[in-house]
């Protein structure tokens, strides 16, 4: 069974003359360990598209289910439950609580679930994406390709079946970009994990297995990628 399957998935904003649809009748399905770019223009529906595989928008119509489960089928405290615990988000802007260190920010999604996770999975996970240094500090103590690294480790810490990942290097320089972009396939491989990454870079989409094309809210085209083309090489410019 596919871990993920998007069928007819519609969503409609306005009324009328003032109809958007943002999300057109799009299905596609993705298996345990793919690697899928997303990629469109501005206000194609991509964003829109992240937004409901991940269960933070409801569609007009259409299903998604994640990992078996139908995800629609859910109230909004089973599914923020379930994304919790089966789907790991990486945003663009880090999302990260401005009160809490980089070990506590990590350990999010198990604390509000009332768990506390194990030492030796924290310490994994700061290993992984090279914040043990930093585990003690505050967001505003650190970069933002150190912060989008904080973000990775809290999307992995219930070992997910599901990465989704929103434009995660759109607001960092070349040599983040590429780090982040690294420790994102690198979970892919190591874990299995399914890996779907929204991006407008076409270099960046180049290292996916799978691209999707997504224009005025439908599928334009879905190809397979073939070798994995290597990201160019970082700039020197510093750590925004």
């Amino acid at each position: 069974m596919s871990i993920i399957q998007v069928k007819q998935l519609t969503k409609i904003y306005g009324k009328g003359d003032n109809q958007v649809r943002a999300v057109d009748n799009i299905s596609f399905s993705a298996e345990k360990g793919d690697f899928i770019a997303i990629v469109g223009a501005s206000g194609s529906g991509k964003s829109t598209l992240m937004h409901l595989l991940g269960g933070v928008d409801r569609p007009t119509s259409g299903t998604v289910h994640i990992d078996g489960q139908s995800i629609f089928a859910m109230n909004e405290s089973k599914l923020a439950i379930f994304r919790r615990r089966n789907m790991g988000i990486v945003y663009q802007f880090y999302n990260l609580i401005p009160t809490l260190t980089a070990e506590e920010n990590i350990m999010l999604p198990y604390l509000l679930d009332g768990r506390k996770p194990s030492e030796a999975t924290v310490k994994d996970l700061l290993s992984l994406t090279g914040m043990a240094p930093r585990a003690k500090h505050l967001p505003s103590q650190l970069s933002g390709g150190q912060q989008q690294r904080v973000s990775i480790a809290r999307a992995l810490i219930n070992s997910p079946a599901v990465i989704l990942a929103d434009e995660p290097t759109g607001n960092l320089d070349s040599k983040s970009s590429r780090e982040i972009l690294e420790l994102l396939i690198l979970a892919n491989k190591r874990y299995n994990q399914t890996l779907i990454l929204i991006t407008h870079d076409e270099k960046v989409a180049l290292m996916a297995d799978r691209i999707i094309t997504i224009s005025d809210g439908s599928i334009l085209r879905d190809e397979g990628v073939g070798a994995t083309v290597p990201y160019p090489a970082a700039h020197t410019e510093e750590v925004i």
